[in-house]
């Protein structure tokens, strides 16, 4: 493509000199229809530039499919746990060694791919103005595995304005156990308590807002507060703008610390792991003031409250009655937890945290201990140990205690094909197996026994001791080809059945 100063002496030779087409294009070289072309343009408003939807990222061809997988595998997430640009140009660096492609080629390639995928839409906030000291609190929705189960959880956000410093801690929903346990553990790691603490009006803590403007808190949140010393602030409704900085961390710290959906063993150490990560992530410039987060939180940490001297259980205690099983229900029935037969039609204490559900004694000591169940549908938690101790010392009561029935039905099976004297033992065993490895474990080893029809105490410990045994069969060992091979030769057993028709000869 010519340019203007090129037509510009192309149409000057012509309509100035008066030289014709043949002249003028072995006077610049120029291709004699070029040269027509520009000499019969009539039209020169220059083109209305065009979005390229076409690019060809040459240079990011050896990272496509891996972008490509990455934005696929975001399907099977939620919208708001899915890859930013900026989270995968930040794996590239931290992933593939020698990757040097520019952040703007990746942003590129991956708007191009979304479009394909699917539609995102990105939401401004309404930068505020807080003084250090003040910290602004939320939830967001994040997947995550914990021992290869999926878990649909909550993440609680604290952000700090004035710093732009934040933290976060994940759990398995959002209730008031998971916003104290949370706020508690992220004041003990930052040494520390904010001055001021802003709130939407979540039912976690906000029971009803009153017309003057005022909230009716839960008690326990309030014996929180009151512990701590801190104020609170709560957002008008429909009003999350109040609150920008950490509604723009929930999303921040999803698309840093949650993406790719995150897998651990444990969440309690993850959470450790977590706070280490966003204390790190302060090590970078603010997005607005020119100075790194980490330096400005400490103008926070000067303005902080200082811990008080007695931890604060954050725990909730609640009072249920049991029915002839020893079981009780939680979340408006939905949820079954089973105590001990001992304590069948009776008042216990539950302590109930985040993450557990465990019925206490008189002594305010555990009895058994649950996970936790979250969700809203019927869900079991059934813990096999106390009523299989107390069958083990009654055992004539089995068909008759209202436990045979809910067991499973091999284990019926099992206990039925029993001898009567012999059920005492083996319920005893079968106690042990499950406090030594569960009872899952114990019910898999009844079900392979009775496929061998047998039904005796040891038969029960050696399948379990195979069944769970840590020790690996090993493989049959080759032999070298420089070891000589043994040949195959007959022997003769005649004259060890002649000396065995002697010797019983003798004894007889």
């Amino acid at each position: 493509m010519l340019t203007m100063a090129q037509i510009y002496d192309i149409r000057k030779l012509y309509f100035e000199e008066g030289k014709n087409i043949s002249q003028i294009s072995r006077e610049t070289g120029y291709d004699r229809k070029t040269i027509r072309e520009y000499i019969n343009k009539n039209d020169w408003n220059k083109p209305v530039p065009a979005v390229k939807t076409n690019m060809e990222f040459s240079k990011l061809d050896p990272y496509k499919s891996i972008i490509t997988q990455w934005l696929e595998n975001d399907k099977k997430a939620k919208k708001k746990q899915r890859h930013t640009a900026t989270r995968v140009y930040n794996r590239l660096k931290e992933e593939i060694e020698g990757f040097d492609c520019s952040y703007r080629t990746v942003a590129a390639f991956v708007t191009l791919k979304k479009k394909e995928i699917f539609h995102t839409e990105k939401e401004g906030y309404l930068p505020l103005e807080h003084p250090a000291g003040e910290a602004q609190v939320d939830f967001g929705d994040a997947q995550f595995y914990e021992n290869g189960v999926l878990h649909d959880g909550k993440y609680l956000n604290v952000s700090f304005p004035y710093s732009n410093q934040g933290y976060l801690q994940l759990f398995y929903g959002e209730n008031i156990e998971c916003l104290l346990e949370g706020l508690k553990a992220i004041f003990e790691y930052i040494g520390g308590v904010p001055t001021r603490l802003w709130f939407d009006n979540t039912k976690t803590i906000v029971t009803k807002i009153l017309k003057e403007g005022s909230r009716n808190l839960t008690e326990k949140f309030m014996r929180f507060r009151e512990h701590y010393g801190f104020d609170t602030v709560f957002c008008n409704p429909e009003a999350g703008h109040e609150k920008g900085n950490v509604e723009s961390k929930v999303g921040y710290h999803r698309r840093n610390m949650l993406v790719p959906i995150p897998r651990f063993q444990e969440l309690r150490k993850y959470n450790e792991e977590l706070l280490v990560k966003c204390n790190e992530d302060g090590n970078r410039e603010h997005y607005r003031k020119s100075d790194f987060i980490s330096k400005l939180f400490e103008e926070d940490k000067k303005n902080f409250l200082p811990l008080p001297a007695t931890e604060f259980d954050t725990a909730g205690y609640h009072i249920v009655h049991t029915n002839g099983y020893g079981r009780f229900y939680l979340n408006n029935g939905l949820h079954e937890y089973s105590v001990s037969p001992k304590y069948a039609n009776t008042r216990v204490v539950i302590k109930v945290t985040s993450s557990y559900v465990i019925p206490m004694d008189e002594n305010q000591n555990e009895i058994v201990r649950h996970k936790r169940l979250y969700g809203d549908h019927k869900q079991q938690s059934m813990k096999w140990l106390p009523y299989l101790r107390q069958l083990a010392k009654r055992p004539g009561a089995l068909k008759y205690s209202g436990i045979y029935n809910i067991m499973p039905e091999d284990m019926k099976k099992y206990l039925d094909k029993c001898k009567r004297s012999e059920r005492g033992k083996i319920l005893s065993v079968i106690a042990s197996l499950t406090e030594k490895n569960g009872f899952e474990n114990a019910a898999q080893t009844v079900t392979q026994v009775l496929c061998y029809d047998a039904v005796d105490v040891d038969s029960l410990i050696s399948m379990h001791r195979h069944l769970c045994s840590e020790i690996r069969e090993l493989p049959p060992m080759k032999t070298e080809s420089r070891i000589p091979r043994l040949k195959p030769t007959k022997t003769d057993l005649s004259k060890y059945d002649k000396a065995l028709k002697k010797w019983g000869k003798r004894t007889c």
